[in-house]
């Protein structure tokens, strides 16, 4: 199926690894040309390695002078932009929030939430010289059910929706279609670490922590990140063209998070 990507401009952050890796072949196989950011040096070369058609910068997308040299370079390697991924996120702290460190709870926020505020602003110029602009958010099944002992994680997600309406709303005039993707529990580290935190946090085995997880999600699954990588390109491309404002989720169906 041709999607209508060959030649689109796409920047995707924390892309050098995970679900950003993911995305950014997807987007190279469409033949679009890709720019991805990470804080992860050694993921970068890497990548670097492996994917030389990829272009590539390191950042924090939390530090807004950081993220104002991510635009120089990726504006020289791509020339324009017509679609921005804003996936970089972190798990962030687990624990009751009494527990949790001031610290830890602000920079959740300002990986999960904030970065996309710090992208977009700057990518939005550029987007609206686009003919099929797309601005991509990655929230998760956590910003619409909840998610015990991961209150700043949670509030992030919940955050990034309502980022993304808004978006919508002010940017349809101009053509830029904003829509939030909503990943439930899905393969890699990250997971594997949430769960550990959360089997030590409540004193349960792993295996108990992912069975609890996995009985409350209708296909009793994980999700793979080639699955949200398959959702993203098709939003993002000619084919997505009236879907906007939406909340996407890509989550076999999870109803609650434990």
């Amino acid at each position: 199926m041709d999607m209508g990507l060959n030649g689109a401009r796409v920047l995707i952050t924390a892309g050098a690894a995970g679900i950003g890796l993911e995305i950014a072949r997807s987007f190279i196989g469409e033949g679009a040309k890709v720019h991805v950011c990470d804080v992860d040096a050694a993921a970068l070369a890497a990548l670097r390695a492996s994917d030389p058609a990829i272009t590539s910068s390191r950042c924090d997308v939390s530090d807004r002078a950081a993220v104002a040299t991510l635009f120089d370079d990726a504006l020289k390697a791509l020339g324009s932009l017509d679609v921005l991924v804003n996936n970089a996120g972190i798990a962030g702290p687990t624990g009751r929030i009494e527990e949790i460190n001031p610290e830890d709870w602000d920079r959740c926020l300002d990986i999960c939430l904030t970065s996309q505020f710090n992208c977009t602003r700057l990518a939005i110029p550029h987007l609206r010289q686009s003919k099929n602009a797309s601005i991509v958010n990655l929230s998760s099944a956590a910003g619409k059910v909840g998610f015990p002992l991961r209150s700043p994680y949670s509030a992030a997600k919940w955050g990034v929706i309502g980022f993304t309406k808004s978006l919508a709303m002010e940017l349809g005039p101009d053509g830029i279609r904003c829509n939030a993707i909503l990943p439930g529990i899905v393969t890699g580290d990250r997971i594997r670490r949430v769960f550990e935190a959360k089997a030590q946090q409540r004193g349960i085995s792993f295996t108990e922590i992912e069975e609890t997880m996995l009985q409350y999600t209708s296909l009793k699954s994980y999700v793979t990140p080639q699955q949200i990588a398959d959702q993203i390109v098709f939003i993002a491309s000619e084919r997505g063209r009236t879907i906007s404002g939406q909340a996407i989720s890509v989550c076999a169906d999870t109803q609650m998070l434990a």
